[in-house]
């Protein structure tokens, strides 16, 4: 069986070294508060308040390390939820996707794109990748029974990297809609 780990992965930012200067000061540096599954990713102390249409977030978490374009992450029910527009997008890909306010203690950003909910994808290694028969960016199912609550998530889109350790990554509302807390195993379906 192709088995992996399934991660949640909860409302959060990446931010610009431009961004990072306006939110927090010049030359400011991320303060790194733990390490995360990825390799060199790692969430921070430091927290952003996102501001829609409608209401806020007062403090979402910021990831490191900065980004070459600042990008927030967040749920469908999040975004309904602050009144901004979310479209489902892979990571980076923010073209043309939702705007906001970032608030920082030392500035403001109105962001003109970069809100996004995030695709759902696979992180692989390409050993596990040619173990799984698998490939960059194609499409597969991942399967999981957790609580009462079997799933089958599709449009899974799979990315691999030498970079990556092999987990896939869900948002929040995908993880309450299957019982997921913490990690749990699924399997991969071709």
């Amino acid at each position: 069986m192709n088995k992996v780990i399934i991660e949640t992965s909860a409302r959060h930012i990446h931010l610009s070294r431009e961004h990072i200067d306006i939110l927090f000061g010049e030359g400011y540096q991320l303060t790194k508060k733990k390490d995360l599954s990825q390799p060199g990713q790692f969430a921070c102390e430091e927290k952003v308040r996102v501001e829609g249409t409608k209401s806020a977030f007062p403090g979402i978490s910021v990831l490191g390390p900065e980004r070459k374009a600042s990008q927030v992450e967040i749920s469908l029910t999040d975004a309904r939820a602050i009144g901004v527009k979310a479209p489902v997008r892979e990571s980076g890909d923010i073209a043309g996707t939702g705007s906001c306010k970032l608030v920082g203690p030392k500035g403001e950003v109105e962001l003109t794109e970069g809100v996004i909910a995030a695709m759902r994808h696979l992180h692989i290694t390409p050993e596990d990748a040619a173990a799984m028969g698998v490939e960059d960016k194609q499409i597969i199912s991942v399967e999981t029974n957790c609580n009462g609550r079997a799933l089958t998530f599709g449009d899974v889109v799979v990315r691999v990297s030498d970079k990556f350790a092999t987990r896939m990554h869900i948002d929040t509302d995908e993880a309450n809609a299957a019982g997921i807390v913490g990690e749990v195993e699924g399997i991969v379906k071709l």
